[in-house]
């Protein structure tokens, strides 16, 4: 499957792992940078949306998304693990949580761009998932530049895997491919946000801000992780 994503604002905030250990699966460990943990608020576009070598179809390829998501290694590969995503589209909704297994849920959503930067707001609306709602004014205020190895930017951002749980709770992983993000600099005024109440964590101002323009990614199929069982289904 291949995607862009566009006006992609990263939000990130310290979480005590403690915090964030009751909502990530048992046998994903959660993964720290000097020690501490983090989670991450994402609002983006996604735009041209198409399996791998196919034109996108009109009208049903773009829609808005917002990730919650906290970071994993297992057995020496980084990942993502996505506590929530958010999607404008009913069909991607549907589709995502059949063929990647992940906890998307269906939200009003709209963003509008602002002399270089974007107005985004979210509220979900899915009966199957909690209240949750996020409103910012988001612009880039510097050049784009790929993150510096070994900094916690290019830790938080420069990742390859997402980690799932299956309905009888086997571990998934997919494979994604893209270049080095374009991060920029950016001035942000998060207005709500309550993305992370419904696993119990309150945030406040974030630590950490980057903005990119676009993003193109290709995403691999869902495999299961030989011998991954989390708690639940070891039981």
């Amino acid at each position: 499957m291949a995607q862009s994503w566009k006006h992609l604002l990263f939000a990130h905030w310290p979480v005590p792992v403690e915090t964030l250990r009751p909502s990530v699966p048992d046998a994903l460990p959660i993964d720290t940078f000097a020690g501490q943990a983090w989670a991450a608020v994402t609002p983006f576009q996604v735009h041209a949306l198409r399996l791998h070598g196919t034109p996108p179809v009109p009208y049903i390829s773009s829609f808005l998304e917002t990730n919650v998501r906290t970071y994993v290694t297992l057995e020496g590969k980084p990942g993502i693990y996505f506590f929530s995503l958010d999607a404008a589209s009913s069909l991607a909704v549907a589709a995502a949580r059949l063929l990647y297994r992940l906890p998307y849920f269906h939200a009003a959503m709209r963003i509008a761009e602002d002399g270089g930067g974007v107005a985004y707001t979210s509220e979900r609306t899915d009966p199957d998932g909690a209240p949750a709602r996020f409103a910012a004014r988001y612009r880039p205020v510097g050049p784009a530049a790929a993150a510096a190895p070994e900094t916690i930017d290019a830790w938080l951002v420069e990742r390859y895997r997402l980690y799932t749980v299956g309905p009888r709770g086997g571990l998934y992983a997919a494979d994604i491919h893209h270049r080095p993000w374009p991060l920029q600099p950016v001035s942000a005024e998060i207005r709500v946000n309550t993305m992370t109440e419904p696993i119990g964590i309150e945030l406040d101002e974030p630590a950490l801000l980057h903005f990119a323009r676009r993003q193109d990614v290709v995403f691999w199929p869902l495999d299961a992780v030989p011998g991954g069982l989390s708690a639940a289904a070891a039981a």
